[in-house]
């Protein structure tokens, strides 16, 4: 299956979710004239509207959506079809009260918000399969439709009885008899050893610490099951229109129990929803991040022309500490394309207009309760002329010397109640890793082991827990190849089932790294250790032995004053990397900055000021610079060739205005570029500049 019908003609497709089922037909004409303006061409439709949809069992009411249908493609404007199947009526779940979700203590959820089903219930699986087949016989062939987007951010988990039988079922498969279940659960702890399936249950409510392979294998299995209800739709259909590509948007946090890169292999399209939680800076290093997780996920369905999408983003909003934040002028536009930069074939919202009632009905929106006559729609309006102009141009490779690893399964295993600290979080040291690389200026590909290396001269391990022989295989032909790696503290600790690997931390890596940690020595949230670099150490802290490595940095003071904190060892032509505390932001920075240095690799863009976001991607011979001003000034940037988005000339020196945008097609032959930017950076403050609009 591929994309390549949606982007034949270069787009960048723009939209978000239009819940006409909400208004009268009169908005509706209203919103598609508004779209047209806008330069709208790809709108989501249908999510929440079973219901509407099926108002009885059995009974369909879809006159309304072929008029939608028909309405849009009027207009010139693609439809993404949504199943429905995230928010079931309330008939249904009066009628199957088995299939709502129930908690780990045991409580029933009833009806009365989205997300009340149980994946594992088979009225809900049929009841999902019906409405898709009925969506499918219909509309498979429709001229707007130009992709089924099926559900949305699956996530509810359950402990039902039907979940306690499904789970039982996974367990079976995945090991065969219960001897190797124990022998993985090391269940002969708390003498919890099992002699019959019938004693196999889900983790629910217990007296203290559960059972840490069962917590594990129990959030796997629920993103199978996740994922087989969607296979059972997408199979539907594709049966009914193999051209039409299919997928779901995926939801990003800790609440989330999918494997993404599992997922991967199974849509046509990877598609990421995006609200960032913060309101500083920390929101521009989010967004790089969560484009650079999906373009990761994309590898794993290699050959498509498009490997992902930003299905849903706020236009206006960002919603952190218990706080509505509005977006300042500009950043919209940021946001969307450094998503776009990073690999994102459009820019799709959530939502399009703002609903009068509801839970949501303050969320972000295009068009918000005061109409479009705004700032945020006029913004938008713009932002589309934008993707416009950039049709055809955002090709190419995302240009990447460093990897980080990043895998689900840590980030499960790492939550377990009895580890050595409460608060360990893979994904979060993932993104510290990342935020530190994007402040140095250096782009980072995020990847899952396994994934192949090639191109990468640096690999990076932020408390990667988990480690399973094929792992730790990857890893060691990484460096034997010449690769270089740095490995921080809780990675390699224990197998994939979550043991702990013997003889010393850490475990799978020790002999690659030169050392032998002995003992854990966790900090708390508030305590500080100072490193011999003039650095700052937090979270965790360690007792290192040296057993092949030179130490780079000590601890001082304390019970470890004088122990080494960071180490490097020499294995052929690589060199590898341990760090066994958390470098604070500045640290971290620094410390990475040089690791990749000597690693070959440094700033996409090295004259780039404090600030000023670059990002390259590489077609052939031919290069694009996307650069993003994050400050509130004007900032100087040597560069040569043309900027696209003003369709300007631009020699020796461009100047961003503040909160501004520029994408360059560069002259320069992509190995000419840093050297002609350093022969250029000279004569950056007598040079009569170019400058970009500015975004306000």
């Amino acid at each position: 299956m591929t994309t390549k019908g949606l982007w034949t003609d270069g787009r960048l497709r723009y939209g978000g979710d239009w819940n006409p089922e909400q208004w009268p037909q009169a908005v509706w004409r209203e919103d598609v004239a508004l779209m047209r303006a806008a330069g709208v061409d790809l709108v989501t439709v249908g999510v929440f509207a079973w219901s509407r949809l099926e108002p009885a069992p059995g009974r369909y009411s879809l006159d309304w959506l072929d008029r939608v249908l028909d309405l849009l493609h009027d207009a010139g404007i693609r439809a993404a079809l949504a199943t429905p199947t995230a928010s079931p009526p309330p008939w249904f779940s009066l009628a199957h009260p088995d299939a709502l979700p129930v908690t780990a203590d045991g409580v029933r959820l009833h009806h009365g918000s989205r997300d009340t089903y149980c994946a594992a219930a088979p009225a809900y699986r049929t009841a999902a399969r019906s409405i898709a087949e009925v969506l499918a016989a219909r509309y498979a062939h429709h001229p707007a439709l130009a992709l089924w987007h099926v559900h949305n951010e699956y996530g509810t988990t359950c402990h039902c009885a039907h979940v306690e039988t499904a789970f039982r079922r996974w367990l079976t498969d995945r090991y065969g008899d219960l001897d190797a279940l124990n022998d993985a659960w090391v269940t002969s702890f708390w003498g919890q050893h099992y002699t019959d399936w019938a004693q196999v249950a889900p983790p629910r409510a217990t007296q203290y610490l559960g059972n840490p392979g069962q917590l594990l294998d129990f959030r796997r299995f629920w993103s199978d099951t996740l994922l087989s209800a969607y296979t059972a739709q997408r199979d539907l259909l594709r049966a009914a229109n193999p051209a039409v590509p299919v997928t779901t948007n995926y939801a990003l946090g800790d609440w989330v129990p999918v494997d993404h890169a599992r997922w991967a292999r199974e849509v046509d399209l990877v598609a990421v929803d995006h609200y960032p939680s913060r309101t500083d800076r920390g929101a521009e290093e989010q967004t790089a991040l969560t484009a650079d997780l999906a373009r990761g996920w994309a590898r794993h369905g290699a050959g498509r022309p498009v490997p992902w999408l930003l299905m849903e983003s706020a236009p206006n909003q960002i919603h952190a500490g218990g706080r509505m934040h509005t977006k300042e002028p500009g950043r919209m536009i940021r946001h969307s394309l450094a998503h776009v930069a990073r690999g994102s074939g459009g820019v799709l919202f959530f939502q399009w207009r703002a609903p009068a009632g509801g839970a949501e009905r303050f969320h972000s929106a295009v068009v918000s309760h005061a109409g479009a006559d705004t700032r945020v729609f006029r913004e938008a309006t713009r932002l589309g002329a934008m993707l416009g102009r950039l049709a055809g141009t955002a090709c190419g490779a995302v240009q990447a010397g460093v990897a980080i690893a990043h895998d689900a399964a840590s980030g499960w295993a790492l939550r377990h109640p009895g580890m050595p600290r409460d608060g360990l979080d893979h994904p979060g040291e993932v993104a510290a890793a990342h935020r530190a690389l994007w402040h140095a200026g250096i782009t980072a590909d995020l990847v899952t082991p396994g994934d192949p290396l090639d191109g990468h001269r640096l690999l990076l391990l932020p408390a990667l827990y988990l480690a399973s022989d094929a792992t730790v295989d990857w890893v060691r032909r990484h460096v034997h190849a010449g690769g270089h790696l740095l490995v921080t503290w809780l990675s390699g600790v224990a197998d994939e089932h979550a043991r702990v690997r013997p003889g010393g931390y850490p475990g799978a890596y020790r002999d690659l790294l030169g050392v032998r940690v002995e003992e854990f020595h966790p900090l708390a949230d508030d305590e500080r250790v100072p490193l011999t670099s003039g650095g700052i150490g937090r979270i965790w802290s360690e007792t290192v032995h040296l057993t092949g490595a030179e130490p780079v940095t000590a601890y001082i003071g304390g019970v470890l004053d004088g122990r080494p904190a960071v180490t490097r060892h020499r294995v052929g032509d690589a060199h590898t990397w341990y760090v066994s505390t958390r470098p604070d932001d500045d640290t971290y920075r620094r410390l990475l900055t040089d690791v990749a240095h000597r690693a070959g690799v440094g700033p996409t863009c090295p004259e780039a000021p404090p600030g000023v976001e670059a990002v390259r991607r590489r077609a052939g011979d031919h290069t694009r610079l996307y650069l993003f001003n994050h400050t509130d000034r004007p900032q100087r940037v040597p560069a040569d060739g043309h900027e696209l988005l003003t369709d300007e000339p631009v020699a020796e020196v461009l100047t961003l205005a503040p909160g501004g945008v520029a994408v360059l097609r560069e002259r320069v032959p992509p190995q000419g570029v840093a050297t002609a930017a350093r022969e250029r950076s000279a004569a950056m403050r007598t040079a009569s500049p170019a400058s970009t609009v500015p975004i306000t």
